[in-house]
């Protein structure tokens, strides 16, 4: 029995090869946690479940289905699903430029495998596999459920979501993080986030100033929608209840991953425009802990509108919004567990590929003093370490960290591992003790 070694994501994998690999069982690739519609118009029906592809009814939809292959070579290809309200139903699918039009036949048969002819794959990587509509005399092309791979192509491997539990994770595609080790005591965290022009898809969120209860920084909510958030989870005994908030911030309970008080802006804020956070966690006397958020735009940015601060007090150049102050009952602490992270929220977009830059880190402690920290320690959950996904990495440039992930690019890289960035060496000049309170 020979072996197979290869790396993907740091993570080693093996595959055991005998002489019967010819006939091993074909792989079947699921639609439901592996397929996006890439491309639609008209309000069509597509939908993407669990089980797969349903109501196919426009010929101007593109349904894309991501795999890793590790190797390269010839890969047959097959549709397993079933033909319904039409009789007879044409479809194309695609790999790069080599495409095959086919025949969705007998109807009415579920769990059949349509044959899709061969295509050659080049370099090892993540391959598109397009499919659209070409013909149907119903009005519906078929329920697809997932594809069927074989061929020499597979023989090295292939890596997608295989965990039905996952697939809802799996389409959102894996988040990266980064922990930053701040010193004790630590009252204020400091940091800048830029996202770069094009990187900025509907359902990300570029988390720039976590910590052990709760998490700040900026999302794409919608095509016309952004938003600053700021939200602090409440402790196992007690909730967490708002003490102070800005003049323009909307404020709310959370629920699902854990519940807790969130507090945000409507912003517009721009890719390519460096933003500045800076979180509080500050001791009352009484046994709890007050958490409170800045957001620094540009001076003359009105993407959040006119706070009424001029700015230059604060810090040149930078105007300076207060989101709230939350009170975290029955602890008191300064800052720990703080880090920043790249998610992508919207398992329908997790396809379009994002990216952030973090940097200038700084913690202040309670007694003022300003350190720079340099360091941080990357990884990637448990949809990256699982194996469904392989799109996600991170690393330090210039003087500034970046996270990247979804997108389906090729290499990754290797989740934990410490990254250094260049020091600044001279602290940001924004005055703490006079950031607004409303």
């Amino acid at each position: 029995m020979k072996h197979l070694v290869y790396r993907i994501g740091g993570v080693l994998l093996i595959s055991c090869l005998g002489a019967s690999l010819a006939q091993a069982a074909p792989t079947i690739v699921p639609l439901g946690g592996n397929a996006y519609i890439t491309q639609s118009k008209n309000k069509s029906d597509e939908s993407i479940d669990d089980t797969g592809l349903h109501n196919w009814d426009s010929s101007s939809t593109t349904i894309s289905t991501y795999v890793d292959v590790l190797q390269p070579g010839d890969l047959q290809l097959s549709l397993i699903g079933g033909l319904f309200e039409s009789t007879q139903s044409t479809v194309k699918v695609s790999i790069g430029d080599q495409s095959q039009t086919i025949a969705l036949a007998p109807a009415g048969v579920a769990n059949s495998a349509f044959p899709a002819g061969t295509f050659t794959i080049n370099q090892p990587g993540y391959v598109k596999i397009d499919l659209q509509g070409v013909s149907n005399d119903g009005g519906y092309f078929g329920d697809i459920s997932a594809l069927q791979l074989d061929g020499s192509a597979t023989a090295g491997g292939l890596l997608f979501a295989n965990d039905p539990n996952n697939f809802y994770w799996s389409r959102r595609g894996p988040s990266v993080h980064l922990g930053f080790n701040v010193p004790t005591a630590t009252e204020y965290f400091y940091s800048e986030v830029t996202v770069p022009v094009g990187q900025d898809p509907v359902g990300t969120y570029y988390m720039a100033n976590g910590f052990n209860v709760g998490y700040f920084g900026m999302q794409v909510n919608a095509p016309n929608k952004r938003w600053i958030l700021f939200s602090v989870w409440d402790p196992s005994n007690g909730s967490t209840t708002l003490v102070a908030k800005g003049n323009q911030t909307l404020v709310d309970n959370f629920g699902g991953e854990g519940t807790g008080g969130q507090s945000h802006m409507i912003c517009n804020w721009q890719a390519g425009s460096t933003y500045r956070f800076v979180t509080r966690a500050q001791p009352d006397g009484q046994g709890n802990t007050l958490f409170s958020a800045w957001f620094g735009t540009p001076q003359g940015d009105n993407a959040c509108g006119d706070n009424g601060q001029s700015g230059n007090k604060l810090q040149t150049g930078v105007k300076w919004n207060f989101l709230a102050t939350w009170k975290y009952p029955g602890t008191s602490t300064y800052h720990k567990g703080v880090y920043s992270f790249l998610e992508g929220f919207n398992p329908d977009t997790g396809y379009l590929g994002r990216r952030g830059n973090f940097g200038n880190e700084w913690a202040i402690s309670s007694t003022g003093v300003w350190t720079e920290i340099t360091s941080a320690w990357y990884d990637v959950d448990p949809t990256g370490y699982n194996n469904q996904r392989a799109d996600f990495a991170g690393g330090a440039v210039d003087n500034q960290f970046y996270l990247r992930n979804d997108g389906f690019f090729t290499p990754s890289v290797a989740s934990h591992q410490w990254f250094y960035r260049q020091a600044n060496g001279t602290h940001p000049d924004v005055d703490l003790s006079n950031l607004p309170q409303q």
